[in-house]
């Protein structure tokens, strides 16, 4: 089984966090939500209290198989002044190891030079900041190769759709998004 660490900060969208966790509880990931803060308490974008499972400096990653970053601000910002966080992020892509970030927090990969010559997405606004990448504003989120980029809290659940499909397959993404009948997004 594949396990997630889900990194929480202060200011972060809990649409995009707590999406994630869900899907992938539901398809049977081990989800960990890690706060950044020296607590488990977490407020969100929209003051909604979460709390976390651990602490991010707590976790064991020897078997971590992936690190999400969730947006929202300013909870990427946050985020992206934890060294012990990017260094984490780096260290996971130069290991091959996945890493996601959704809405503003893909600016914090493009910081990190991790995006460089990969497709990406983020929220509209932002792409300046994608350092590096083919930037793909069409799609609800990217994959390229071990980074998965997802564009806002409207993309969620495609957002962690892709994220199990990584880590599970295509079978198991496919299976769960029909169980949750999720369906692309029409034009209007």
């Amino acid at each position: 089984m594949s396990k997630v660490v889900i990194a929480l900060a202060n200011g972060c969208e809990e649409i995009e966090a707590l999406t994630v966790a869900d899907v992938l509880f539901r398809a049977g990931v081990s989800v960990i939500k890690a706060s950044i803060n020296p607590t488990t308490t977490v407020e969100s974008s929209h003051k909604v209290t979460m709390i976390a499972d651990t602490t991010f400096d707590a976790v064991d990653f020897s078997d971590v198989d992936m690190i999400v970053l969730p947006g929202g601000m300013p909870g990427t910002n946050h985020l992206q002044a934890n060294k012990a966080l990017t260094d984490k992020v780096k260290e996971f892509a130069a290991a091959g190891k996945f890493v996601a970030a959704i809405c503003a927090a893909p600016k914090i990969l493009g910081a990190l030079g991790l995006l460089e010559g990969k497709r990406a997405c983020c929220h509209p606004g932002f792409e300046s900041e994608l350092t590096g990448a083919e930037v793909v504003m069409d799609e609800p989120a990217v994959r390229d190769g071990n980074i998965i980029t997802g564009r806002s809290m409207g993309c969620a659940i495609p957002f962690a759709l892709m994220i199990l499909g990584a880590l599970e397959g295509e079978e198991k993404e496919a299976e769960l998004s029909h169980k949750i009948v999720w369906m692309p997004i029409k034009e209007y």
